[in-house]
């Protein structure tokens, strides 16, 4: 194009500007001046017009404006860091400075530093569960973030555009109701509710199950819920997730979530909106998990509590046996200001149905709980906070399995791992269509 625009300008300039032409006979009358003036215009309107087309077919406005709305939200979510640290997996981890979190864009914690850590965890915990040392990639080098900052994984512009839209990113795909496949949200989980509960506790093993579509996931949780299934569920949940569309890979992740209005217009991921608050400087949220459990080899598990601090009512999350990584703010919520009615452990992921049948995507281990130990994914010892700050066993837990064809859960006990269940599978199978 350009050189069709250059090769113009020559002929324009040897037709009006050549000093060797005649000016008698052959010279050009002022109508053929003017045509040619005309002819020559109407060339370089319309190959300015090719340019301007050309260059808006492939950044439109609103692409533009996207990309800026991209940038900004970068700038708001990565916060200034004093050093970062480059993972195996790609990932860069920031340490930022505790005060500079995300949490403390809420309106309610500006200018504010995060609380110590309560003094009276819950009564009962075992201290043989801690795992903290070798759980994620990122610290296989033991280089840490400085006391007084906490590690951060960067987001970057990719994660964002992997999203489904902005104002989506970092969130769950919403659904109204739990026990119906609203949304394409399909579990295995374990449960128990009619009380009041004050956290829980729970080992999970780790795996890395394929998820064949880019907008679904894979995780394994526990859930402290509260509220309807409508509007107003309140929600806190911790354990390992796969997301291709969140994190770009198919690497189990320690992840976090939270909601106050079932899924709506509140609560995020991790560090991805203002909330949760980080007080620990080894553990990066949304950073791979690493070793992770293989079929009919070793298992890898993870002890995750979430508890609420009698004294100020925040609702905190520890890592294996005492290893605390931070706290949702009671103010967040609604109904979780008071007590939990509802616990749950177990696996989810979204069945987006994109080729016209169920996914493929896998859940747990991609095999069903009547594998068993090795094989199948599990929850062990699993327990709940009383309204005396203690952790008791679980009692007799419900089994629901939307879709027993594609992911089913059985549940046990014994003296080892107290109350567990085994849960997952391959989804799409002869049995599930």
């Amino acid at each position: 194009m350009l050189t069709h625009n250059n090769k113009t300008k020559h002929k324009y300039s040897f037709l009006t500007a050549n000093p060797n032409m005649p000016s008698t006979s052959t010279s050009i009358s002022s109508s053929s001046l003017i045509f040619i003036f005309v002819c020559t215009m109407f060339l370089f309107v319309s190959v300015t017009e090719s340019v301007l087309i050309n260059e808006t077919r492939f950044k439109p406005m609103e692409e533009l404006k996207k990309l800026r709305r991209v940038r900004a939200h970068l700038k708001k979510i990565n916060k200034p860091c004093v050093k970062t640290i480059q993972s195996p997996d790609g990932d860069l981890i920031d340490c930022v400075p505790s005060h500079l979190q995300p949490a403390f864009d809420h309106p309610k914690l500006k200018g504010q530093i995060p609380l110590e850590p309560p003094l009276e965890r819950p009564k009962g915990h075992n201290s043989s569960d801690e795992t903290f040392e070798t759980i994620q990639l990122w610290a296989e080098s033991s280089e840490f973030c400085p006391n007084g900052t906490i590690p951060i994984r960067r987001t970057t512009k990719k994660d964002i555009l992997r999203a489904n839209s902005l104002k989506r990113f970092g969130r769950k795909i919403r659904r109204v109701r739990r026990d119906t496949m609203s949304g394409g949200h399909e579990h295995a989980v374990g449960f128990v509710n009619g009380d009041r509960y004050y956290g829980a506790k729970a080992n999970m093993n780790v795996w890395s199950p394929r998820v064949t579509e880019p907008y679904e996931f894979s995780l394994s949780q526990l859930w402290v819920i509260s509220g309807s299934f409508g509007h107003d569920l309140n929600t806190i949940e911790a354990g390992w997730q796969v997301s291709p569309e969140l994190y770009g890979d198919g690497y189990p992740r320690f992840f976090t979530y939270w909601t106050t209005d079932a899924y709506r217009e509140t609560g995020c991921y991790n560090l991805l909106c203002s909330g949760f608050v980080q007080t620990n400087n080894r553990i990066a949220i949304g950073a791979a998990i690493s070793p992770r459990s293989s079929y009919n080899g070793r298992q890898f598990d993870i002890s995750v509590t979430i508890w609420k601090d009698p004294k100020h009512g925040h609702w905190w999350l520890q890592l294996g046996s005492g290893v605390l990584i931070g706290y949702w703010p009671s103010f967040l919520f609604s109904h979780l200001q008071k007590h939990a009615s509802m616990i749950q452990f177990g696996g989810e992921i979204v069945n987006s149905r994109s080729r016209g049948h169920h996914t493929y995507t896998q859940m747990g281990s991609g095999h069903f709980a009547s594998e068993g130990y090795g094989k199948a994914a599990y929850f062990r010892n699993l327990q709940v906070v009383d309204w005396g700050n203690t952790l008791i066993p679980l009692s007799n837990p419900h089994l629901l399995a939307d879709h027993p064809n594609c992911y089913s859960i059985k549940s046990g006990k014994n003296n080892v791992w107290g109350n567990y269940i085994y849960y997952g599978g391959p989804g799409r199978n002869a049995g599930c269509q």
